[in-house]
């Protein structure tokens, strides 16, 4: 029986109620006060337990796509490689100019407006055997990222290639890509789960990726709210603060290219949408968007509250896929990553996505045949995700 079948979740729901019916029909037998009974009691209990358990673990495996088989869920198996495909887009007629892009024109600084640098607080050692040096691994330091204009501001991590301290380089500028986790998340996760900085190292060492700096943040500066990267009437600025605030904050730490296409972003599941979201609403700061497992409109529930002050507008424009419908098509490359089979309906997904998508915006597909949403899943995914962004980002 397949871990995420009906038949097994069915078969676990009748042991947990045979389980109770054994329950209350010997429980006046081992009511007694010899030890015998009383590991009758222990027994029976921790029978039950387990039985109910189990059949939680598969109700919420079945509706949030953790793991999608048995070899996903205990590591087993054999992986079959990344595919990625560039997607087919329309060409212009013969004599016909490209649609142009939804490329706004970057908004002048507000006068007055401080100039507010990430704040050091730490140091992290790279995950890679190599040693210590950081003109061979780079070097990640923990940083605080205030928002001069939003008034947010969020702890995260900065990884520094190894070409950032390079004799040479002292006055080189290196681009940028912010890396989000999911919601609710912990930055320290990319780098102790996905182990970004290692991934990204090995991909600049094999040549498939330039230098480039690494930002690690969870997708909300508003925690515990869930904004998804929205700027929220009345609320957090959170669109505003990846887009401008935490860009500007660390250009003014490190030495990062601030031109348009100098930047990417990339992200799982909540931080999949708002990398594709925010690629695509700012193409003048982000040069493309990496999803990974994410989704294609704005969730709403508890933790997100009232995004949208009940516009409909507002939420038609947070829908990636009402975008490309009615808006012009945004100058910059989005790519679409995940699972095949048992992640949710990515495939559905990336087949509309791509299939609404027009010059002179980029897309691409990457996948694996089969997968859950865990990190295992989304690892084998990294060095896909880095390369596109490297063939786009201008330096």
């Amino acid at each position: 029986m397949g871990l995420t079948s009906t038949t097994l979740l069915l078969f676990t729901i009748e042991i947990a109620v045979g389980v109770l019916a054994a329950t209350v029909h010997w429980w006046p037998a081992l009511a007694a006060r010899h030890w015998r009974a009383v590991l009758g009691r222990i027994g029976v209990l921790l029978g039950g337990q387990l039985a109910l358990l189990a059949v939680i673990g598969l109700l919420a495996n079945n509706y949030f796509s953790f793991y999608s088989s048995w070899d996903d869920l205990l590591g087993s198996g054999k992986d079959a490689p990344v595919s990625v495909r560039a997607a087919v887009t329309p060409t212009p007629a013969p004599g016909t100019a490209p649609a142009p892009g939804a490329t706004p024109e970057p908004e002048p600084e507000p006068a007055n407006l401080p100039l507010l640098p990430a704040e050091e607080t730490g140091r992290e050692p790279v995950n890679t055997g190599l040693g210590r040096d950081p003109g061979k691994v780079g070097e990640i330091r923990a940083v605080r990222i205030p928002g001069a204009r939003t008034g947010l501001s969020t702890d995260g991590y900065v990884y520094l290639p190894p070409q950032y301290f390079q004799p040479g380089n002292e006055q080189r500028k290196f681009p940028a890509i912010i890396a989000m986790t999911g919601f609710p998340g912990d930055a320290k996760a990319l780098i102790t789960r996905f182990n970004y900085p290692g991934v990204a190292l090995d991909e600049i060492r094999a040549g498939r990726m330039q230098p480039t700096v690494l930002v690690l943040m969870r997708p909300s500066p508003a925690m515990p709210a869930d904004p998804e990267c929205e700027n929220v009437p009345g609320g957090p600025q959170a669109e505003t603060y990846f887009a401008k605030d935490a860009p500007r904050a660390l250009a003014a730490t490190y030495r990062l290219a601030t031109g348009p296409g100098a930047w990417g972003v990339m992200g799982n599941s909540t931080g999949g949408y708002c990398a594709a979201k925010l690629a695509m609403r700012h193409p003048e700061v982000f040069a493309g968007g990496v999803s990974i497992s994410g989704y294609l409109k704005a969730a709403e529930d508890v933790t997100t509250g009232d995004l949208f002050k009940g516009s409909q507008q507002r939420r038609d424009e947070a829908d990636l896929l009402w975008r490309l419908q009615h808006l012009p098509m945004p100058g910059t490359a989005v790519m679409l990553s995940g699972a095949e089979k048992g992640d949710g309906d990515f495939r559905k997904d990336a087949d509309a996505f791509t299939a609404a998508a027009k010059p002179p915006l980029t897309t691409a597909v990457a996948s694996v045949p089969e997968g859950g949403h865990n990190y295992t899943t989304w690892i084998r995914l990294l060095p896909a995700g880095f390369q596109f962004l490297s063939a786009h980002l201008k330096p």
